[in-house]
């Protein structure tokens, strides 16, 4: 058992961009475990783009992340040491552990997880939180019909690639948008969408257009501002907008909503959600997208910055859009 083990806190708040000296590497003793826990050796971090949200001392649906404590974060790794009845060394567990190469547990808010037909690192993207935003929002809020188009914001990243692939599965017509030609290849080439749209290519309203030629009937927003904008502009009576990001804003950008005539005029549903305030389709969800997971119909790519210093970083460039696909941190 190692002595020490290092883990990333929050060392001051952002003001603007978030920035690598607001985050500290520091060592810590590995402590005894008492009765009931059990010691994890994490071998994947997650980086999302809540994370930004939970940095700020403003108010939020969740509680902010306190200073000087490890970084929240969803991990998946092995239990090297336990003293919980339920758990037993070798298994692999994932839970929100943080940025932290160790972790004690009780066990609660842990699940085991299966790795013969599911990679590990899958179970924080495409079988993890992420997919499960995708899941409830497409399922749940958008409840897209065979034949509707569809539009998804930050369609080559974990939950928008999701949401595309559920969309084609269910028969609709799935448009993504996404920053630069590489990202709109993959999202057509690979994951099978009909069309995506460069955002960065400076014609986001006219290329838009071009391919939703039917207007848009369900929204899977990631990004906000001119984005969504661009969306609404196209929307069709009685679109449905599931709201699951606003990453344009974490920098301080203006999110106003130009088109916001059109909530009214085409009698749209806006519904802004948080994925973790509904575990009860939890199950349901994941029993399915790992099984399409498993059986090679749930394509996905990920970003690996390795050993944990490389997180602020990888962080940082997550919400500039420099990522691919997942970004994760290998930590073992």
């Amino acid at each position: 058992m190692p002595a020490t083990y290092q883990r990333i806190v929050l060392a001051s708040r952002p003001q603007g961009p978030v920035l690598p000296e607001n985050f500290r590497l520091e060592a810590v003793p590995t402590p005894e475990l008492a009765d009931g826990e059990l010691l994890i050796r994490n071998h994947y971090l997650s980086l999302d783009p809540y994370m930004r949200g939970r940095m700020s001392a403003s108010k939020s649906y969740a509680d902010c992340q306190a200073l000087d404590e490890t970084m929240i974060g969803g991990t998946v790794g092995e239990v090297i040491a336990s003293r919980n009845e339920r758990y037993k060394v070798g298994d692999f567990v994932g839970g929100v552990l943080g940025w932290t190469e160790l972790a004690v547990s009780n066990g609660a808010m842990l699940r085991k997880l299966d790795t013969s037909r599911i990679a590990l690192s899958s179970y924080l993207g495409a079988v993890g939180m992420p997919g499960m935003a995708a899941w409830y929002g497409f399922n749940q809020i958008m409840a897209s019909k065979p034949g509707e188009t569809i539009v998804v914001s930050a369609a080559s990243g974990a939950v928008g690639s999701v949401v595309g692939q559920l969309a084609k599965l269910r028969g609709c017509r799935a448009v993504g948008i996404a920053g630069g030609a590489e990202k709109c290849a993959y999202v057509v080439d690979e994951l099978g969408f009909d069309a995506c749209v460069d955002y960065k290519a400076g014609n986001l309203e006219k290329d838009l257009e071009a391919a939703t030629p039917d207007g848009i009937d369900g929204i899977f927003e990631n990004v906000g501002g001119a984005v969504l904008d661009a969306s609404l502009a196209r929307t069709n009576a009685f679109a449905r907008i599931a709201l699951c990001g606003i990453i344009a804003g974490f920098s301080g950008a203006d999110l106003s909503i130009k088109n916001s005539r059109l909530l009214l005029i085409n009698r749209l549903t806006l519904r802004g959600f948080i994925v973790t305030e509904h575990m009860e389709f939890w199950q349901e969800g994941l029993r399915e997208l790992g099984g399409l997971v498993a059986d090679g119909k749930l394509k996905f790519r990920e970003s690996v910055a390795e050993g944990l210093a490389s997180a602020p970083e990888a962080f940082i460039g997550l919400l500039a859009g420099r990522n691919f696909g997942k970004q994760l941190v290998k930590l073992v």
